[in-house]
């Protein structure tokens, strides 16, 4: 182990000046560690999900619960990384009115808890991390093995074509697994 001033220093991909605890939409992308394909698999570009997977989406679908001021919308589990909207409401911040618009009903989480303070964004994905690798390990009958990498990738939903436009990405992405740059056995060009 390096000494702590010798480790490298990871960029922030935060946007600079933006208060995170605010009320609004996030876009998160997490992969596997190793970006191993413990999830599931693509068959005739559908996701066809494993028990690992299930677990994830079970963890996925749990937040609420455990954050009353978040709401769920567009998701998708992956071979080895997973996409997720989350939108925090309150503080005069509806939840949006066509986040169900081409999700199933059971696809879509709706809680919505008014004056309360949105929490962190970066609070609720360490503890869908924690929570998904507990249930990951236990449905695999393992114990202590890392599930995720250790960041994330996040963007903030700026409006509503970013939104539809990240909605389009995430429901279309089965489609695209072998042009997908986290596919590990993606075709290359010769």
């Amino acid at each position: 182990m390096c000494p702590r001033e010798e480790l490298p220093k990871r960029k922030s991909l935060r946007l600079r000046g933006y208060n995170y605890a605010a009320p609004g939409g996030y876009f998160v992308t997490i992969c596997t560690q190793g970006k191993r394909c413990v999830l599931g698999q693509i068959e005739s570009g559908k996701m066809q999900l494993s028990p690992a997977g299930q677990a994830v989406q079970q963890a996925w679908f749990g937040l609420p619960r455990r954050f009353p001021s978040l709401y769920l919308d567009a998701f998708i589990v992956m071979p080895n990384h997973m996409h997720g909207i989350l939108v925090f409401v309150g503080a005069g911040l509806a939840p949006p009115a066509d986040v169900a618009a081409g999700v199933s009903v059971s696809a879509v989480t709706r809680i919505f808890h008014f004056g309360k303070i949105a929490i962190r964004e970066n609070q609720s994905m360490r503890a869908f991390k924690s929570i998904s690798t507990i249930a990951v390990n236990r449905v695999l009958q393992r114990r202590g093995v890392q599930l995720w990498q250790r960041n994330y990738y996040e963007h903030i939903v700026r409006n509503g074509d970013d939104l539809d436009n990240i909605r389009r990405y995430i429901f279309d992405n089965p489609l695209q697994w072998d042009l997908d740059p986290e596919n590990p056995v993606r075709p290359t060009d010769s």
